[in-house]
């Protein structure tokens, strides 16, 4: 079970706080799929009451990331290889769409600094550590989407992010996955922002996410071997 620390107060209500830890935990790796989430042992980690324990957790299973099974209570949720190639297919589909409304729409002040961001690859990627490879992709999103210019697809990509941020962690550990990563957000960037073709960016987007996929069923499965080891 996470050892994690009690919540820090801050101007935050509580619950979103515990949400965000309890999130970190899933997502880390320090709570592992199939683990029971004992409320009272959620309180005294966390430092916090029952009632936003259990507040926490029904926010986290509209999130897809605990289950609450009969007669046993919230686990963190298991996936199948094939809901795993499911959601991958749904987000292919979102990203594609987020390229191309891009390459379409953007401002060329949304160009240069998706391109900008392409220069910084070098550094923060593949001479990165894991939080600088997860803070420089958060970035990408957040400017693709802002220069796609759709409210309701933002939303939907940011559902689905949550529900597979462990998923997206894999990319930022395994060293293999690098030089690929940064050669896909290349091709993506410069499809949408240098030569502002949508087809192109679409087919880009679509290409990173069939890849990744086959990393998040590979790393998901690695990680089942160990638990059941």
């Amino acid at each position: 079970m996470v050892t994690s620390t009690a919540i820090a107060r801050t101007a935050a209500p509580l619950r979103q706080q515990v949400v965000r830890v309890l999130r970190e935990d899933i997502v880390n790796g320090r709570l592992d799929p199939g683990q029971r989430l004992i409320e009272t042992v959620l309180c005294e980690n966390y430092g916090v009451s029952r009632t936003v324990v259990r507040e926490a957790l029904r926010q986290l299973e509209s999130e897809r990331l605990i289950t609450v099974l009969p007669n046993l209570g919230p686990i963190v949720t298991i996936l199948t290889d094939s809901e795993i190639r499911a959601i991958y297919i749904v987000r292919a589909t979102l990203e594609g769409l987020a390229g191309k409304l891009f390459a379409e729409n953007a401002s060329a002040q949304d160009c240069r600094a998706l391109l900008k961001l392409k220069d910084r690859l070098d550094r923060e990627y593949r001479k990165g550590d894991v939080e600088s490879r997860e803070a420089i992709k958060a970035e990408f999103y957040a400017l693709l989407l802002k220069g796609a210019a759709n409210e309701v697809l933002t939303e939907q990509l940011h559902a689905i992010h949550a529900r597979i941020a462990m998923f997206r962690r894999f990319a930022f550990v395994n060293e293999a996955r690098t030089e690929p990563s940064i050669r896909e957000l290349e091709a993506i960037i410069d499809a949408a922002a240098k030569d502002r073709d949508p087809a192109a960016a679409w087919a880009a987007c679509e290409h990173h996410m069939v890849i990744s996929a086959d990393l998040a069923i590979m790393e998901y499965a690695r990680i089942g071997r160990a638990l059941a080891s």
